[in-house]
């Protein structure tokens, strides 16, 4: 007998998360739209992750065992392989979707046919802390693309796709930009449509120590550096690398530049980027809003001063008129730190 595929395949990597998983899954047997089924694929647990998913008594549950510890991308894949959905979303094992979220992305998907993906924003959680999305606005299918040529704006666990679309992915995900394989997954899969966001948080996140992008985010930048050399390679050719890298690290994991030559070569490759976006508004507010939350960044641990970041300010971030009290407290906060970092050398 054949079994009626599901409207929407939930794809699942599993490891080691016995702590959060039932949690997971429970937010998703409570969603308003009831028609879907969730693979989980455990990357050889060694904790009770198996014997929790055992205990969970509904048909939509289907868990596959992987032969080996790969490493998330594998194990998405594999349960990918087994999806039988018409849609897949992405969820991680320590995530909670909203009961409406599949409701809503459909819709979205339903009216907005040359879209391929959409996501959503979050609400990042630790405990009873909650911090908003970063991006709580980004919602226009251009802005998404410009934004992607910079840093990654969109939550895995957000994600649901067109299972054809998914499908065209070989592989579905790719290990070698392991910690960034979702990011190089929305890149490759801009080939076949646009991407959209829904400006409403349908998953809380969960920030814990244990969470990758707490334990391995060297990792992640690195490998998100590459999606974006990837991406610019025809623009920055031999210096595509370095560019990606440089975007990854202080655009995206918002790292503080070392020093006010780094903040200007940043400024630099945003300016090359914008020249490609002529008469593009957002991409110039955005990239203008970026460049100054680094430099603020810098000023604030001591790196270099307000009169450095000045000079190594691009002609599209604008005047910092408006921006002189912050610039002036920002300074002064790292004039303090320095002042204290340099005390405790001299205490040693």
């Amino acid at each position: 007998m054949t079994v009626e595929a599901p409207t929407v395949s939930v794809v699942m990597a599993a490891y080691n998360g016995s702590a959060f998983i039932r949690e997971t899954i429970e937010s998703l047997f409570a969603q308003t739209m009831p028609d879907f089924e969730i693979v989980v694929a455990d990357d050889c647990s060694k904790d009770d992750t198996l014997a929790v998913l055992a205990t969970i008594d509904d048909p939509r549950l289907r868990v596959v065992k992987a032969d080996r510890n790969g490493g998330p991308a594998e194990a998405r894949n594999l349960a990918m392989a087994h999806a039988r959905g018409r849609f897949i979303a992405g969820l991680d094992q320590d995530d909670l979707c909203a009961p409406d979220r599949f409701a809503k992305q459909l819709a979205y998907l339903d009216t907005h046919p040359d879209a391929v993906l959409v996501c959503s924003t979050i609400v990042m959680f630790e405990g009873e802390k909650q911090r908003r999305d970063p991006y709580p606005d980004l919602t226009e299918s251009d802005d998404i693309d410009w934004m992607m040529s910079l840093l990654n704006p969109l939550a895995w666990s957000t994600s649901m796709m067109r299972g054809e679309a998914a499908r065209k992915l070989d592989p579905f995900e790719r290990d070698a930009y392991r910690f960034a394989e979702d990011f190089d997954l929305y890149t490759r899969i801009r080939a076949h449509g646009r991407i959209g966001r829904i400006a409403e948080p349908l998953v809380r996140y969960r920030l814990h120590s244990g969470g990758a992008s707490q334990a391995y985010e060297e990792g992640m930048i690195r490998a998100a550096g590459r999606v974006l050399a990837h991406r610019h390679a025809a623009l920055f050719g031999a210096e595509a690398a370095r560019a990606g890298e440089m975007l990854s690290r202080y655009a995206g994991a918002s790292y503080p530049p070392p020093d006010a030559a780094t903040l200007a070569r940043c400024g630099a490759i945003m300016a090359r980027l914008l020249e490609t976006a002529p008469n593009n508004a957002f991409a110039l507010e955005s990239s203008r809003t970026i460049w100054w939350r680094m430099a603020r960044s810098g000023l604030r641990v001591g790196h270099y001063g307000a009169t450095d970041a000045l000079r190594a300010r691009p002609a599209f971030a604008g005047s910092a008129a408006l921006l002189r009290p912050a610039l002036l407290r920002d300074t002064a906060i790292g004039l303090a730190r320095r002042a204290r970092r340099l005390g405790a050398r001299q205490s040693l």
